[in-house]
């Protein structure tokens, strides 16, 4: 790791600990050639390809995932913590597939379940995106099932 203020390229970690992100370790550092202590953070590299809905391919990026589920999870009963952790067992759950490349469309069934569970707002706000509804009548027919299973659910 290279030293902010000199440039030399060997530190030594004087402290490790989980950061508050997650999926980031925090390293404080000290640079053996000037002696000054820096912080570092360590995230994991998903090196996973995204195939978009018009064949293109972008780098999975779990910033861009957590910032989807924190828009349709705005003024509800889920905290921005649990975003983020929702956001990184959905990136976990990808992971362990231990595939190369993922279809956006499969992202957006495994978001679409767990939200479906969480909070029914914030399902039918990602759905309104990710299903790309027509009209009024698709919105209102997904709106009306989902109530369906929300009235079984509390009479059992």
């Amino acid at each position: 790791m290279r030293c902010p203020y000199c440039g030399f390229e060997e530190s030594k970690v004087t402290d490790s600990r989980n950061a508050s992100d997650v999926n980031a370790i925090r390293r404080r550092r000290e640079c053996l050639q000037c002696l000054k202590r820096f912080t570092t953070f360590e995230t994991v590299d998903l090196t996973i390809q995204v195939k978009k809905r018009d064949g293109t391919y972008e780098d999975f990026q779990l910033d861009k995932l957590i910032r989807g589920l924190a828009a349709a999870c705005r003024h509800t009963r889920i905290s921005h913590q649990q975003v983020q952790i929702l956001g990184s067992d959905i990136a976990q759950e990808i992971m362990e597939k231990k595939m190369k490349e993922v279809e956006t469309t499969e992202i957006g069934e495994i978001v679409i379940q767990r939200l479906k569970k969480l909070d029914t707002v914030a399902y039918i706000r990602f759905a309104c995106v990710y299903r790309r509804f027509k009209d009024v009548d698709e919105l209102m027919n997904e709106i009306h099932t989902v109530k369906e299973i929300d009235d079984e659910v509390y009479k059992s």
